[in-house]
């Protein structure tokens, strides 16, 4: 018996992915298995209700180590966990649903906000996510590909000359 084509993609442990319902195109991704839930570096989160439904207004930093092109968004609060950090440290958190583009290819996860200004990585993808079809091949970095330079430069904090 033949067996079915396989339909998972394999990524490295590290990604950029974009996040197209918040306007980030480009945000470069730790892809943990160990974590369960995605997470997302949030700042500034303002709750509130529209139309009897509760909503989070807040900002992301897409680049490590500077707020240069900060976004701002609301999203409707999805859910709240209490979640283990890898240091020990628990805490609550808002999820919300969002999708994410990895390797051209686009899942809805349940993401929760909180502070990652310490973390290597704004972005972290979890397991939930992954099972999505996807595999992590630990010794493997950015198998979809860089960013362009340009942005490459803004995600380590440095301006971009006019003209490169």
């Amino acid at each position: 018996m033949e067996e079915p084509p396989h339909s998972n993609t394999i990524v490295g442990w590290r990604e950029w992915v974009s996040l197209p319902g918040l306007g980030v195109p480009w945000i470069k991704a730790k892809l943990d298995t160990g974590a369960r839930t995605s997470s997302l570096h949030a700042f500034d989160l303002e709750e509130y209700r529209r139309d009897g439904i509760g909503m989070v207004r807040f900002g992301v930093h897409p680049w490590q180590d500077t707020a240069q092109d900060a976004v701002i968004v609301e999203c409707a609060i999805h859910d709240r966990r209490s979640v283990r950090s890898s240091s020990g440290h628990t805490e609550e958190r808002i999820v919300v649903l969002m999708d994410i583009v990895l390797l051209g290819r686009t899942m809805t996860a349940e993401v929760t906000l909180t502070n990652r200004d310490e973390m290597g990585f704004r972005m972290l993808v979890g397991r939930e996510a992954l099972r999505q079809g996807f595999i992590v091949d630990s010794a493997r970095s950015f198998v979809g590909g860089r960013a362009p330079r340009p942005i490459r430069r803004r995600n380590r904090g440095r301006e971009v000359p006019a003209g490169s």
